[in-house]
Formats: structure tokens, C-alpha cells, sequence
């Protein structure tokens, strides 16, 4: 998997603005996450820990389809686009966790890259038209619509929850441990 370190930050600023550490945590989060899932094979991201079903692979679908849902859907109330326009979300919830299982890695991450990479951009398109305080165009079944300092805080949370995850299958996998991927 492969991204531009040119303009997205590694960390969170010692001392930054408030946009600049959230932005940096996630991508903190992102660039953790995506390192404990990069280079497998369809093994490799099908390997499961314990009694969990959850595997890598299923992690990647996932977070792709979290951060569609938060930034595309929620902040910017767009309709689902492919892959997940096409899911029966009646008749299998947890349609992302289970066909991940039919996706090639090269599908898996590309899945995620191209996600981010939009989420990425929208950000940066709401942080210019309101900041953080800019509103989600869906609200929530309260009527309530978070704004984009709550979404990043969501997805923050979201990504250090499955880095959790993350470690502990890939350390199953093939030994790899550690709290930060390496620098560029």
C-alpha cells in the first residue's frame, strides 16, 4: 500500500492548532492501521486469533466502509457508492466483515486507499467551508447533526479501537509488534 507523506501529517503537532492535532491523531491512527495490515496475502488477512471471526482483511472492508459512511454519508450526505450501494444489509448486517473473505488483497487495499483518500479530501473541503464547527448535512434519528470536530474525534476512536484488533492478529500472523510503523 502506498500514500503521500508530503502533506498529511505523521503525528499529531506537540503544540498545534486544534485542527492540526485531530487531523494528526488520525492520521497517526490510519498510518498504524494500515502498516499492521500491509503486505499480507489472502492467508495473511483471513487469519483469525482465539474465537474471534475478525480478521485483517475483514478490518480493512470495515474502516472503508466507516469512513464512507462518516465522511461521504453523515458530513457530506451523499448516497453509499460501490461497494456498498450493492449489499443486502437486511439479510447480512455485517455484509463488510464477511465478503471481505471474497475480496483479493489488491481489492481490500485499494478499498481502504481509495476510501481514505477521499475522506482525506472531503475533510479538507469541510474544514474550508465552516472548520470544525461545520455541520453534518445527515443528522442523526434525534435530528442532531455532528459536527466535523465530533466526526474526527468518532473516527479516531474508531481507528484505535481496530488498531487494537490489528495488533494482536498480526502479531499471530507473522510475529510483527510494535507501537508505530516505520518512518518514510
Amino acid at each position: 500500500m502506498s500514500e503521500s507523506n508530503e502533506t498529511i501529517l505523521w503525528e499529531p503537532p506537540v503544540a498545534g492548532d486544534e485542527a492540526d492535532t485531530l487531523l494528526g491523531s488520525l492520521e497517526r491512527q490510519r498510518r498504524t492501521f494500515v502498516w499492521k495490515c500491509g503486505g499480507l496475502d489472502a492467508a495473511g488477512l483471513s487469519t483469525t486469533v482465539g474465537a474471534s471471526t475478525m480478521t485483517l482483511g475483514g478490518l480493512l472492508k470495515h474502516l472503508a466502509l466507516v469512513e464512507d459512511d462518516y465522511f461521504s454519508g453523515r458530513l457530506f450526505g451523499r448516497e453509499p457508492g460501490s461497494p456498498w450501494d450493492t449489499a443486502d444489509w437486511d439479510a447480512v448486517p455485517d455484509w463488510e466483515w464477511r465478503s471481505a473473505a471474497e475480496d483479493t488483497p489488491e481489492q481490500l487495499y485499494a478499498l481502504w486507499e481509495d476510501t481514505v483518500a477521499r475522506s482525506r479530501a472531503l475533510t479538507a473541503e469541510a474544514l474550508a467551508d465552516g472548520g470544525l464547527d461545520r455541520l453534518a448535512l445527515r443528522t442523526s434519528r434525534n435530528g442532531s447533526a455532528p459536527s466535523l470536530r465530533r466526526i474526527l474525534i468518532d473516527m479516531i476512536e474508531e481507528y484505535s479501537r481496530h488498531v487494537g484488533h490489528a495488533d494482536l492478529i498480526r502479531e499471530s500472523v507473522d510475529g510483527l509488534v510494535g507501537e508505530d510503523p516505520p518512518r518514510p
